[in-house]
């Protein structure tokens, strides 16, 4: 067994050889440095702002519990906004993925399809969050679609990776079989890329809690309208409260969700 493990880091090294060159850290050297001089960090002024830094986050404590009922019915509400915007989201995803993926599809609908992927990761999710609200108004149902538009363009690609990565001997099989591209997609790589993209679709559905939370600063229902509405309001012992509950309903979905992935990669 270390044998065989010594073999493959031997290979790997010999075939990225780039990787670990000095040319190599040199260039990163030089890209980290023209990123920091573009940033024109003020090291003198983050040094004499830890005192505001330091007032703020004493404002925030202690939590005031007074406020929990309505912070557990605004999570209630997030989370639903999550599992919606999530599942509309992953049923799109998915034949725009097949259409954008090399080894199924053609080169015209490859190019098409990653060109609507990119536009639309390319709109921030408050954008997104603005435009439903000015559709629908204020509320859950504006923040919903702009998951499920801000979904597509994450587990689209997502998707799309794992397509490209199924073993092309069985696509080869059915190619020669005679099956139609449908029936390859059915037969030959779903199969092969479920159990991944359900991890996927799980992720997605915990990091969807987290960016609801954002979308309600644009009024897009959960529990970030009511986030902005204290902070706004500077409540900051009622605004800790709510980061609280979602700190506490973020960290058992991931853990309910690293527990189902881990029982996927092992199908």
């Amino acid at each position: 067994m270390r044998s065989k493990l010594k073999l493959k880091n031997f290979k790997f090294l010999q075939r990225y050889t780039w990787a670990y060159s000095p040319v190599t850290f040199f260039l990163i050297f030089l890209v980290y440095a023209w990123a920091l001089q573009g940033l024109q960090v003020d090291f003198k002024l983050l040094k004499n702002s830890w005192p505001y830094i330091i007032d703020f986050v004493t404002r925030l404590f202690p939590p005031n519990l007074e406020v929990l009922d309505i912070a557990i019915k605004a999570l209630i509400e997030t989370v639903q906004m999550s599992l919606w915007g999530t599942t509309l989201g992953a049923i799109f995803s998915l034949p725009i993925a097949i259409a954008s993926a090399r080894n199924i599809a053609p080169l015209w609908l490859q190019w098409l399809a990653n060109l609507l992927q990119n536009a639309v990761r390319s709109v921030p999710s408050i954008i997104l969050g603005l435009i439903f609200v000015a559709a629908t108004g204020l509320g859950a149902p504006a923040g919903t679609l702009a998951l499920s538009i801000y979904t597509i363009g994450y587990l689209a690609k997502f998707y799309q990776q794992a397509i490209e990565a199924v073993d092309p001997r069985s696509i080869e099989f059915l190619q020669i079989a005679g099956a139609s591209r449908l029936q390859i997609a059915q037969y030959g790589i779903l199969p092969q890329v479920l159990p991944l993209g359900l991890g996927y679709t799980l992720w997605m559905f915990e990091y969807n809690i987290r960016a609801a939370s954002v979308l309600g600063v644009v009024g897009a229902g959960g529990i970030g309208f009511q986030l902005k509405s204290y902070i706004d309001g500077f409540e900051y012992t009622k605004a800790t409260t709510m980061m609280l509950v979602l700190l506490i309903v973020v960290t058992i979905i991931d853990a309910f969700s690293s527990q189902l992935r881990k029982r996927l990669d092992s199908m």
